[in-house]
Formats: structure tokens, C-alpha cells, sequence
């Protein structure tokens, strides 16, 4: 089949969830599939990394991205508008020409990665169409986290405006995928006309037979950039709430966060001796197998977290929230410590930190859920099996058109 695939990110480094998903379902589907990649770059991309999608993808297109600039009070104005300000602003005339183009080469299908991206896809007529990734639980949680009423009413209102969109977008596609039941039923409550299938987050299996080194007693972990809200809060509310309680029984014990990390932000926490930020590192796993435990004090966000697949599957033992490990398979105290409030997490932190047959036990039993259910080359395969059931589907309706015309 000829799958035309537009991405909102350009695909590597894969050094955030986003670029590690599509890059590892372009693989997949690269296997039984001929791939044109249309998709946006943040940061300038190299000859190098030109050719070495073009060893996955039979055509590769690189558009830069626009960047939103809101200004003063257009965010508060644009609450009224039936199309998000960020989507508006940032239209971009080359990508969707590039699709046009594209189009004429008669794709088989067409996957917007992801909502931002979406719109470009309705250039393409008579094929159908997968929304892949569609995230909505982001905005469901932001609202309940708004404690000052004009905060919450203002989050309201920007819920109901990506739903309605959303709802009518999902009406030009055959189908979206979802990475969690939750999320697919969310998506079910805004549209009930939708085709919504949950294709789960994986992760590299094989990184746990590496020799990452020794890992680093009293050490806890939380990879994830400040710069994004829910980081941020997790971050915070760790640092304030659990690890100085933590500190006082173990003194030694040590607070690793990688990602990006403004001196703005890093300002803004309570500041406690213990705390390293490493800002952005390009292959986070050395960082995360040389620690004791990684911590995700997660309260907010959608999706489901492949921070937690990959400490599972490099080893490491997790202590999480509920929706920290929302939409995973996995169960408290067999594949990871879950733990609800604040002094439940202090407990199991110290737990992972006082026991090590604990480490070692949840450790193995994590990772052997993980290559059970959340091994790329799985979910991979359950990607094209998905592409070709679409285009049966759709193939089977057209047929049925067809005869009643």
C-alpha cells in the first residue's frame, strides 16, 4: 500500500514521546508499506537526517514549522472562534501544497500524526483517512486542576472549543486511534459517531540487555521537560510535598530530573539541596538505568507515559501516581508502587530505597509486562493490521456507494 503520513514533528532525534511514537510506527509500517513523509521541523534538519528517512520512507518532505506568536489579549478573543488560535495562526500554505502534491500520486491512505497536523489530510480526497494519536484528556484534567473560578471558566471555555472542533474534524475521518481506554472513551463522549481504536505507547525492549553501568545508589529520577505543564506540577508538587519528607529518613538520597529546564522554572520550585537538573540529554536511558527508582508524581496530563515503559523496560523500578501510569496494564506492588496520595508515595519511596530484593523484584516483573504488551515491534504489528482493516472498511463502503448510486 502507498501511505501518505503528515507529522507535526519531525521524527528524530527521538528524544521526546512525541518523535519516539512516529518514528517507531514509520519502522513498522515502513516493513509492508511505501511511506511519502510529509512532516514539520522545529530545529533545522541535516542532509543526514534527510537520507536516513529516506532509507524508511520512499519520499521525504521537511517543511518548517510556523511559530504562534499570541498577542496581548488574543487568546481571551479567540475563545469565540470555532478553529483553535494556535491551528489558525499557524497554517501553513507550503505543507498543505506539498499535500496537494502528494495527493495526485494516488495514496492508498492518508495518517495525519496527530491533531495538529489533521487538517492538512482533508487535501487529499477519496482515500481514507486515520487521525493517529488524537489526545483529548490534556484539556479534560486542565480544567478540573484550575482552582481560581476565572482560571476554570477560562479552561472551559477552551475545552468546549477543542471539542466542537475535534467533533467535527473526526467527521472527515474514517477512523483515530487513542493511546488508552480512557482516552478512547473521552473521545466517544465527544463524538459518538467516531471510530476511535486504542494503539497503546511501547517502548525498545532489547535497551534492557545493555550495559548502561552501574547504577547509582539513593538516586531518583523524573525524566520529563519543565517547559511542559504537567512536568512542571509533577515536579513541583514532588519537591515540595514528598521529597524533603523522603530526605529526613535518607539524607543521601538524591533528585535527578532531565529535559529542559529554563532558569525561569528552575527558580520557581522550592529549592532543596539534593536536586540535579541536567537539562536536555540526548539519550536519556544511561541516565534512567543508573537510578534507583524513578518517581512519577504525575496529576494532570492525558495519554499514557512512556517515561514509565521505558524505566520498566531498562529495569528500573516505579513509583507513580494513578495517572502516572493511567491506561498502563499494570498492577500495584507486582510491576510498579502505586500511590494515590502524598504520604503513600513518601512510603513507597522509601520502600524501593530501603529494600533491595523490592527493586529487584518489581524490576523483573516490570519488564517482563512490558515485552509482553508494550514491545514496539507488537504494537507496531497491530498498527498494520489496523491500516489494512481502514481500507477494507473503507473499500467495502465505497462498494456499497457505488451500488446505490
Amino acid at each position: 500500500m502507498r501511505i501518505l503520513a503528515l507529522t507535526s514533528w519531525w521524527p528524530e532525534p527521538a528524544d521526546n514521546g512525541s518523535r519516539l511514537r512516529i518514528a517507531s510506527l514509520l519502522r513498522a509500517m515502513a516493513q509492508r508499506h511505501d511511506i511519502h513523509l510529509i512532516s514539520f521541523f522545529q530545529e533545522p534538519v541535516t542532509e543526514a537526517q534527510i537520507r536516513r528517512m529516506r532509507e524508511i520512507c520512499t519520499a521525504v518532505e521537511a517543511i518548517p514549522q510556523p511559530v504562534w506568536r499570541p498577542r496581548p489579549g488574543e487568546q481571551i478573543l479567540s475563545l469565540w472562534h470555532p478553529e483553535p488560535s494556535s491551528f489558525r495562526a499557524t497554517w501553513s500554505a507550503a505543507f498543505d501544497a506539498c499535500v496537494r502534491r502528494a495527493a495526485t500520486d494516488a495514496p492508498d491512505m492518508v495518517i495525519a500524526f496527530q491533531t495538529g497536523v489533521a487538517r492538512y489530510a482533508l487535501s487529499v480526497p477519496g482515500v481514507p483517512r486515520l487521525l493517529e494519536e488524537l489526545e483529548v484528556g490534556n484539556f479534560y484534567t486542565h480544567v478540573h486542576l484550575q482552582k481560581m473560578p476565572h482560571h476554570r471558566l477560562r479552561a472551559w471555555l477552551t475545552w468546549r472549543k477543542q471539542t466542537a472542533y475535534i467533533r467535527r474534524l473526526l467527521g472527515h475521518f474514517d477512523a483515530c486511534t487513542v493511546v488508552s481506554v480512557n482516552e478512547q472513551r473521552l473521545t466517544h463522549a465527544i463524538a459518538p459517531g467516531a471510530t476511535v481504536y486504542v494503539l497503546p505507547n511501547g517502548t525498545d525492549v532489547s535497551v534492557g540487555d545493555q550495559d548502561w553501568g552501574a547504577p547509582q545508589p539513593d538516586t531518583l529520577i523524573y525524566p520529563g521537560a519543565l517547559t511542559f505543564d504537567a512536568n512542571f506540577d509533577a515536579v513541583d508538587y514532588f519537591l515540595r510535598d514528598i521529597f524533603p519528607r523522603v530526605k529526613a529518613q535518607r539524607p543521601e538520597v538524591r533528585f535527578v530530573v532531565t529535559g529542559n529546564a529554563p532558569p525561569t522554572l528552575r527558580t520557581a520550585l522550592p529549592q532543596i539541596e539534593g536536586v540535579e537538573f541536567t537539562g536536555y540529554v540526548p539519550d536519556v536511558r544511561p541516565v534512567i538505568a543508573r537510578s534507583w527508582c524513578e518517581v512519577v508524581p504525575l496529576r494532570s496530563g492525558g495519554g499514557t507515559r512512556l517515561k514509565v515503559l521505558e524505566a520498566l523496560a531498562l529495569g528500573v523500578p516505579v513509583v507513580s501516581t494513578p495517572k502516572g501510569i493511567e491506561g498502563l496494564a499494570l498492577d500495584d506492588d507486582i510491576h510498579v508502587l502505586v500511590a494515590p496520595t502524598t504520604d503513600e508515595f513518601v512510603d513507597a519511596t522509601l520502600r524501593i530505597l530501603d529494600q533491595p530484593e523490592l527493586r529487584a523484584r518489581l524490576a523483573e516483573a516490570g519488564r517482563r509486562r512490558v515485552a509482553e504488551l508494550y514491545d514496539w515491534r507488537i504494537i507496531g504489528q497491530q498498527m498494520n493490521e489496523l491500516i489494512e482493516e481502514i481500507i477494507r472498511q473503507h473499500s467495502g463502503r465505497r462498494s456499497v456507494y457505488s451500488t446505490h448510486a
